[in-house]
């Protein structure tokens, strides 16, 4: 999983049938260095050296899967599930592009690879994202419910989980995209590390109200967002500090806004993802929410390795046929699968 954070790649394990049975396994998180974490921003929107950034991007996840296996060398690897790096995802228009050489990484490590999960659901008419909710709801079957889980990458989104089978998901805004993109243009640093700048800050309130105005919240769900969508959304005439706390506020308030959609409001959130880790953007979610606010280690997950573990398992999925979307969480007009299979030279 290359997430729309550009940090690097998760790599992850699971023993799984695809249907109700899943036994985490080790996990690895290699980030990415600066020079290509700026030739893979250089690409967003499909601009661009594509090809030789997709070249290098698949490289690097072949990479990974040796370290791993270098790491781990009891466990014996099935098949891998490559999602791959988003640079433009515009649903409406029929498209979404993840960079990711599917047949490069299978010759590359002679290992069957899924690749190419969110075409299909496109092509059907569904938003392609989010993707990880039936991995969710997996992971969520012991616990009480109502239950959302809320994963903060680039780009924020939210699985709400309730009695039975009931289950709806949908991006509820910008995550730590708009933050991290604040800090390195003002600093050089990659993120605001331990919420460090956005503490030193005072929110700007008119600056929030304005960005929860956008039509996107009017908009009910399943919806989903490209990493650049709120890009307007950048505040200005406001220090380096006060910008931070106001895009780690405006986070926070547009998963509020989400929770207007709930069928109920939830027990409880958990928090997955890079956001979990930002101590001023938890505190703004307790705030916000009205509800418990945890990070996904409280019930004994990985807030890293989720995602990464929601692709092997959706991988699994694929090969078996089993839907990876449902209308309620992406829009797609019934259950539908996906992800394109391609097969190691034997």
């Amino acid at each position: 999983m290359s997430g729309t954070s550009l940090d690097g790649i998760d790599v992850a394990m699971i023993e799984t049938d695809g249907e109700e049975r899943v036994v985490p396994g080790p996990s690895l998180t290699i980030p990415y260095s600066e020079g290509f974490r700026k030739r893979l921003r250089s690409v967003l929107g499909g601009v661009g050296p594509v090809g030789e950034v997709e070249d290098e991007l698949t490289q690097h996840h072949a990479d990974a899967v040796v370290q791993f296996s270098r790491r781990h060398p009891e466990k014996r690897i099935d098949i891998l599930g490559l999602h791959g790096h988003t640079i433009l995802h515009r649903p409406d228009e029929r498209r979404t592009w993840q960079l990711g050489d599917g047949a490069l990484l299978a010759r590359l490590r002679r290992l069957d690879v899924v690749a190419d999960f969110r075409s299909a659901d496109v092509a059907a008419g569904g938003q392609g994202a989010p993707l990880a909710p039936l991995f969710h709801a997996v992971l969520a079957a012991p616990l009480p419910k109502p239950l959302a889980i809320l994963n903060i990458g680039g780009v924020a989104n939210v699985t709400w989980i309730g009695e039975g089978t009931e289950i709806l998901a949908f991006d509820t805004g910008p995550g730590n995209a708009l933050i991290d993109d604040w800090v390195r243009q003002h600093t050089g640093i990659w993120a605001d590390i331990g919420g460090t700048a956005a503490r030193a800050g005072r929110v700007s309130a008119a600056h929030v109200a304005r960005f929860l105005a956008a039509p996107f919240f009017k908009r009910p769900p399943p919806k989903s967002l490209d990493r650049d969508d709120f890009r307007k959304a950048v505040p200005h005439g406001i220090s380096f500090e006060d910008g931070a706390a106001t895009l780690t506020e405006i986070t926070a308030a547009a998963a509020a806004a989400a929770a207007s959609y709930f069928p109920v409001p939830a027990c409880k959130w958990l928090v997955s993802g890079g956001g979990r880790r930002n101590p001023m953007l938890m505190e703004a979610l307790g705030r916000r929410l009205g509800a418990a606010v945890s990070p996904v280690e409280a019930v004994g997950w990985d807030g890293d390795a989720i995602e990464a573990q929601a692709f092997a398992y959706l991988a699994v999925r694929s090969v078996r046929g089993l839907p990876l979307s449902l209308p309620s969480t992406t829009g797609v007009s019934r259950p539908t699968s996906g992800g394109r299979l391609f097969t190691a030279p034997r």
